[in-house]
């Protein structure tokens, strides 16, 4: 008797044993895919995870259907790597393998096929149950696999399917096919030969009779004495009222010479100056310092200010892992940053790079997941967020965390609920792979970790190439809105530095925390204000598709024009978003394009290109946008960051928000003045003496980082105690109030820690489920695996009550 064991996609805490021939018993290895049958009919993908001959004892094991791989897909590590996610993020085994995978590997019954378009289809090369399904793509355009079963009369037909993905007839219709080339901007300059003073009045004495022509000359001087940037076609078209044929004319007289940036001149020397990469002093010190450190700990934290050139710090050590023959990982916490990262990396690395992340469509991802699998030439280095800790590599040497800090590594729905940073740890520590982690706000955990000395810490306290820090202005919005010094939600300081940023042909970023134009309708009658019918919070009104929103399940209704409880039309907004301040630009600066990057702007695959390069080409002077900003995005044409209203973060009820806002307001600062000039900051708050602001002022880090410890310890938080977070949802309000209280109980009296709860949190519904939780307090000196399987046998007495049943339990550890 010859068995395998197998994980399924599906979110089961156990792994399944089926049975095999001798034959399959000396072929299938470990990490290869086999088509099992599970449940009535379904069939399912999974994996094995060894190959065994002991029966199992509580059921009569099914014979598989069929094996999909010729070689393993998954590595041993990926598998232990796995296997520790699922017992230290006390989620099922299932649930991590669902999500790693790239669902292309994963066929299941629901799964819709359909043909590719304009492929020349060979019909003669197709075996007949591939000509089967050929023939029905020919009649509708898409089948589910379902369908295919029964067309083809037999169960076994993955690898059929499998086999015309290959061949680049099928596709799986998760697939969007977009295509995204940046915009070529066409530019004229003056024609070398007319640099001299003497050239120039010959030239005006040529054109005397072209009066059309000579208008054109005179502008683009006119231009170019005021802007000191390049000039487009269309721009002087504009000044001079004029048309392009006329620029036509004067090219083809070799009077200007047109030429196209696919975006602005520093690009240029930009990558002649990456190809020998020169360290400045303090970049050259860190670098020295972090393979010091190297050499005794195992993770090193970075911390280095806002532009102080981490990027070429990672280039270095990138190179020096490469010539060993390693594979390195670059992790990012937003997609937006792998954008501008792949451009730096390319121009120096060629074509050894590859991107891994959720916009992906599932051909490009199961590319790169087979060329990490074959340690190709293509990915000896993965930049991704945080699902390239997924990827099968085969030799992993290198592990960058960028940005650590940033609580987009932590993923929080669905399962596993993992922290990318601290698996990337784990992960590094199974291939004895060093980790660096980088940022200028750290996390307090991993700072505290480089104090006690668990990793190492090294320290750029200096801009690249002795830029000054930002100079920040605190803007006090009491005293301007008692002297009538506001125009909307501008006060007259921040429209000043606005204005000269612009007339400095320079750009400004703005920061607003909320997407949409405002938070609140109300009515000025009875104060009723439009609730979601799902979850317990306000609309938000969203202006441009005149239409209230709910943020967190997707409800809509069209914008009401009269108070649906007591009919008044007296209805006004309170609160603002990022489309209201876009719609105050508009008025308050009419002459110049104002661009916003939030969630509603930045749909589809290439959503954040398109706003990164038009703002990177000058076509955008003011971008307003919320936290996407603020991760480490470069824009050299900066002056001016403004922040809206600081305080909407600070007041979140949260342990973190005070370290949180320091972290975001730092790094939205840190967009300002990267080049030559020093940038400028301004900060528009109600409480310009709260400590945490004037920790960002004075740039003071360390003085955040005590203050914030001192708490945590005394109100036992992270990093002195670890936290998990239990979650119940339920529709029927009581009968979850009851099941809360029933497992605070047991919790309370059998764990000798603290236990909080159960609580109704600030948004106590959603999607017509309410919500109660419990926190779990692990001290530094307790077991935290101990104490997380006493947790786990009461969520199965608590899962054994009949009438509890029901209750949906999430856990999340080290929810923060």
């Amino acid at each position: 008797m010859h068995f395998v064991e197998v994980i399924l996609p599906l979110s089961l805490a156990k792994t399944f044993t089926y049975s095999i021939s001798e034959a399959e018993y000396h072929y299938i290895k470990k990490g290869m895919r086999l088509a099992v049958p599970f449940g009535k009919s379904k069939i399912y993908t999974a994996l094995v995870i060894e190959v065994h001959q002991n029966k199992p004892t509580l059921y009569e094991a099914r014979e598989i259907h069929q094996i999909l791989d010729e070689r393993p897909i998954v590595t041993e590590i990926q598998i232990s790597h796995w296997q520790w996610i699922a017992s230290y993020y006390m989620c099922a085994i299932g649930d991590v393998y669902r999500g790693a995978m790239p669902s292309a590997l994963l066929l299941e019954n629901e799964t819709l096929i359909s043909q590719k378009p304009d492929v020349f289809v060979d019909e003669s090369l197709l075996s007949d149950d591939e000509y089967l399904i050929y023939q029905a793509l020919q009649l509708q355009s898409s089948l589910k696999v379902q369908e295919i079963i029964s067309i083809l009369n037999k169960k076994n037909i993955f690898p059929v399917i499998q086999k015309l993905i290959d061949k680049n007839i099928l596709m799986l219709q998760e697939e969007m096919l977009e295509s995204y080339k940046p915009k070529l901007v066409r530019y004229v300059r003056l024609h070398a030969k007319y640099e001299s003073n003497q050239a120039l009045g010959e030239l005006l004495e040529t054109l005397k009779s072209a009066n059309k022509q000579k208008e054109i000359v005179i502008s683009y001087f006119q231009l170019s004495a005021t802007d000191k940037k390049p000039i487009t076609v269309k721009k002087l078209v504009e000044a001079a009222n004029s048309s392009s044929a006329i620029v036509k004319v004067l090219i083809e007289k070799e009077i200007f010479e047109d030429y196209f940036l696919q975006q602005d001149r520093v690009d240029f020397s930009g990558k002649a100056r990456e190809r020998q990469l020169q360290l400045s002093e303090a970049q050259q010190n860190a670098f020295e310092q972090i393979k010091n450190s190297f050499t005794q700990k195992e993770v090193c934290l970075l911390h280095g200010v806002t532009s102080s050139g981490k990027t070429e710090i990672y280039i270095k050590l990138i190179e020096e892992y490469l010539a060993t023959g390693k594979q390195v990982l670059y992790l990012l916490p937003e997609i937006a940053l792998t954008t501008q990262l792949v451009g730096r990396l390319s121009a120096y690395f060629g074509n050894k790079v590859a991107v891994f992340h959720s916009k992906y469509n599932n051909n490009e991802r199961i590319e790169v997941w087979n060329q990490v699998l074959q340690n190709s030439e293509k990915a000896q280095i993965v930049i991704g967020a945080r699902s390239a800790l997924f990827l099968p590599f085969s030799d992993l040497g290198f592990l960058i965390v960028d940005e650590e800090h940033e609580q987009t590594f932590k993923q929080v729905d669905p399962a596993p609920r993992y922290h990318a940073r601290d698996a990337a740890i784990v992960l590094a520590n199974f291939y004895k792979a060093k980790v660096l982690l980088g940022s200028a706000t750290p996390s307090i955990e991993t700072f505290f970790n480089a104090k006690t000395e668990k990793y190492g810490l090294v320290e750029i306290s200096k801009r690249y190439g002795n830029v000054m820090m930002p100079d920040i202005e605190l803007v006090d919005l009491k005293d301007k809105y008692f002297r009538k010094k506001m125009t909307g939600h501008f006060s007259d300081t921040l429209i000043d530095g606005i204005g000269t940023a612009l007339s400095l042909g320079e750009q400004v970023i703005l920061f607003q925390n909320r997407r949409g134009y405002s938070p609140l309708l109300e009515c000025m009658t009875c104060g009723h204000v439009p609730q979601c019918q799902q979850c317990d919070v306000s609309l938000t009104y969203h202006k441009h598709k005149s239409q209230l929103r709910c943020h967190y399940c997707g409800y809509s209704i069209a914008k009401p024009t009269h108070c649906h409880s007591c009919s008044s039309v007296d209805l006004i907004t309170k609160g603002f978003g990022t489309e209201q301040i876009q719609q105050e630009l508009l008025t308050l600066f009419p002459a110049h394009k104002i661009g916003r990057m939030d969630q509603d702007t930045t749909r589809g695959k290439f959503g954040f290109e398109k706003i990164i390069d038009s703002f990177k080409n000058k076509e955008v002077d003011i971008l307003v946008g919320t936290q996407m900003l603020a991760k480490g995005l470069d824009f050299d044409n900066v002056s001016l960051v403004g922040i809206m209203n600081a305080d909407n973060m600070l007041f979140h009820p949260d342990f973190r928000a005070f370290e949180r806002s320091f972290q975001m307001m730092t790094q939205v600062s840190g967009r300002s003045g990267r080049s030559e000039k020093r940038g400028k900051v301004i900060i528009q708050t109600y409480n310009p003496n709260h400590n945490t602001i004037q920790q960002v002022t004075n740039n003071d880090y360390l003085g955040m980082y005590t203050e914030q410890l001192y708490d945590r310890q005394i109100y036992k938080y992270p990093p002195y105690f670890r936290i998990i977070k239990v979650t119940l949802k339920h529709r029927d309000f009581e009968k979850l109030k009851e099941g809360a209280a029933w497992l605070y109980q047991v919790m309370s009296q059998n764990l000798n820690i603290p236990v909080l709860g159960p609580e109704e949190p600030a948004i106590n519904r959603i999607r017509n489920e309410y919500i109660r939780t419990i926190l779990i307090k692990i001290p530094q000196n307790s077991s935290v695996a101990g104490t997380k399987k006493t947790i786990q046998k009461m969520l199965n007495s608590f899962d054994a009550v009949a009438q509890y049943r029901a209750i949906k339990v999430v856990i999340n550890v080290d929810f923060y």
